[in-house]
């Protein structure tokens, strides 16, 4: 009697919900939902290394550390480079979504493979200059303010011509932001797959024969971690300028005025 008095005292509310009859804005929403996701896995895994793990391993003995890296390591590294791969190819997709509008804005569809081709370019040649800044080196070049100095001249230089080149009276501040903050996430990218996959591959080997075989970490070990370490510091620096951007995108129009 008492659920019969509510149902005729105070409506009833029906949730109702519809897809947007634009598939554009469909496919969007989509793609934001999968970047979110394996972006928070990737950058998640990021901190989670250069936070916790690499200051944990350190308090652990050589012999209790060579059995318990290549168990660990084998499955967050299959976590960390597929999420970054899936992160970026999905970003890539939804940037492109939006050069193509701004580009039909502009009154010139060509544009937007203009557009695409200049950021490419921009932050490919960016990548080469922080990954030779990321090599293990000795003396003035070891300096932590020499790489930090050296990296952040590179991505300021990049992210100014990158605006510089697409910008214009009809670009979006989405297209904008993105162009910056989608190109850091394309140099952490290179670094999780040039960098960090190529070292943590012969790591987890030799950690795992030495703890399986008793064969001693070979003398490239170091240089290697110490490489591993460089360039997952370099991302882990880069990814707070990319996370801000990449929020900026749809929550903070600053670049919308940035001219050609």
């Amino acid at each position: 009697m008492f659920l019969l008095f509510l149902a005729h005292t105070f409506p009833v509310w029906r949730p109702h919900f519809s897809l947007l009859e634009n598939p554009l804005a469909n496919e969007m929403i989509a793609l934001r939902w999968l970047h979110f996701i394996f972006g928070i896995i990737w950058i998640g895994l990021l901190y989670f290394f250069n936070l916790v793990l690499t200051p944990a391993m350190k308090q652990v003995e050589p012999a209790a550390r060579v059995k318990i890296y290549p168990a660990l390591m084998s499955k967050a590294m299959s976590w960390f480079r597929y999420s970054a791969l899936v992160t970026v190819l999905v970003g890539l997709r939804y940037f492109q979504l939006h050069l193509s509008a701004d580009a039909r804005n502009a009154g010139d569809p060509s544009l937007a493979g203009k557009w695409l081709g200049w950021w490419l370019l921009v932050w490919v040649v960016a990548y080469i200059f922080i990954y030779a800044l990321q090599l293990p080196a000795k003396g003035f070049l070891n300096s932590a303010w020499v790489r930090g100095i050296g990296v952040s001249v590179v991505v300021i230089a990049s992210s100014w011509l990158v605006l510089a080149l697409n910008g214009g009276a009809n670009v979006s501040n989405a297209h904008l932001a993105i162009s910056v903050g989608g190109g850091l996430g394309l140099v952490m990218l290179l670094n999780t797959w040039g960098v960090v996959w190529r070292v943590q591959k012969k790591l987890i080997a030799w950690a795992r024969a030495s703890a399986e075989q008793g064969v001693p970490m070979p003398p490239e070990a170091e240089r290697l971690m110490r490489w591993n370490f460089l360039t997952a510091r370099v991302s882990l620096w880069l990814s707070f300028p990319m996370l801000f951007f990449m929020a900026a995108a749809s929550h903070y129009s600053f670049l919308s005025t940035v001219a050609r």
